[in-house]
């Protein structure tokens, strides 16, 4: 799922005229930061946590092409990914220029596109939502996240990416019902049983 959500955003950085810039994920420490010899664009992963304000309970019915209840599955978690995105270049000036370009490109969407999205991202079939510079969390600063890495603090765009995960968790469901269910009722008077008071209901096939 992580890497999914990494190459579309990519593919949105790619798109907003900055093809001769470098995309990279890595941690912009200082030694990083010393190795740096091009225009560079950083998307740095620094945190992933559930968004419980999306949490469902319950299943989710899944059917054939016959319309027949096949299995039930969990909901989806949805979570959080959160990503530092820093410019690199020789000069503040072109830095905040390629920020300025970001963000439009970042704002143009409230979702990843459908057509960047791929792999089991894609097979949930849910959107995709992404925001862009809305304040941080109370428990979290950037400063915080610069001092972590070690480095000193620059201008950057706090991009969170909301993507659904499949848990994977399903129940199988049991055959249909197609056959009426036979109950005998004993005459507790006369200690046996009787036919009078048979009832007809519902069972399921291949269970007496």
């Amino acid at each position: 799922m992580i890497s999914e959500v990494d190459e579309a955003l990519r593919q949105i950085v790619g798109g907003a005229s900055l093809s001769d810039v470098d995309v990279v994920f890595d941690a912009p420490t200082k030694d990083w930061a010393a190795r740096r010899n091009a225009p560079t664009v950083n998307l740095y992963l620094y945190d992933i946590r559930e968004d419980v304000r999306r949490r469902e309970r319950g299943y989710v019915e899944e059917f054939d092409d016959t319309g027949r209840l096949i299995a039930r599955r969990a909901a989806p978690k949805y979570f959080k990914l959160s990503y530092l995105v820093s410019a690199w270049t020789q000069r503040p000036d072109d830095e905040h220029r390629l920020l300025d370009s970001l963000l439009r490109a970042f704002l143009r969407h409230q979702a990843l596109p459908r057509d960047m999205i791929t792999g089991a991202l894609a097979e949930t079939g849910l959107v995709v939502p992404m925001s862009v510079g809305l304040p941080p969390p109370e428990d979290r600063a950037f400063a915080d996240v610069w001092s972590a890495l070690g480095g000193e603090l620059k201008p950057s765009l706090d991009l969170v990416v909301v993507a659904p995960i499949d848990t994977g968790i399903s129940l199988a469901a049991g055959p249909p019902v197609t056959e009426p269910l036979e109950l005998d009722a004993i005459d507790t008077v006369s200690g046996g049983t009787d036919p009078r008071r048979r009832h007809h209901g519902a069972r399921r096939s291949g269970r007496p």
